[in-house]
């Protein structure tokens, strides 16, 4: 399969499972990997045979700053189903949501939660 990338989308959002996160909200990151034949696209130039970045853009949006859930892994598994709902060229999708600055103790660059999930036909 080929893979095509869309990396570092940034939101604000207000997910967390401790009332400051869901009250101040905080950064995200989340970063997509669609697995799809690309030769159609490739050979024909034709947007219509492949997946828009921007739709991609739209879906994880449309999660990310909606209703406000507690878990990391939440978000990524409705990211990745929405995906495969909006795009049914699309036969396995990665999803990676991190959390820079979870209230959390320690010393650390971020937390993340990565998946990965199949078309199912």
């Amino acid at each position: 399969m080929d893979k095509i990338y869309v990396n570092s989308m940034e939101f604000y959002a207000y997910h967390g499972v401790f009332p400051e996160e869901n009250k101040l909200g905080q950064r995200f990151y989340v970063d997509v990997v669609l697995e799809l034949d690309t030769r159609p696209a490739g050979l024909t130039d034709d947007l219509q045979k492949t997946v828009n970045y921007g739709q991609v853009y739209e879906v994880t949006k449309g999660i990310m700053e909606g209703s406000p859930v507690n878990l990391v892994e939440t978000l990524t598994e409705r990211i990745a189903s929405d995906i495969l709902l909006s795009f049914s060229i699309v036969q396995v999708v990665h999803v990676k949501v991190t959390k820079p600055n979870p209230p959390i103790p320690g010393h650390y660059d971020a937390v993340a939660v990565e998946i990965r999930r199949e078309r199912i036909n």
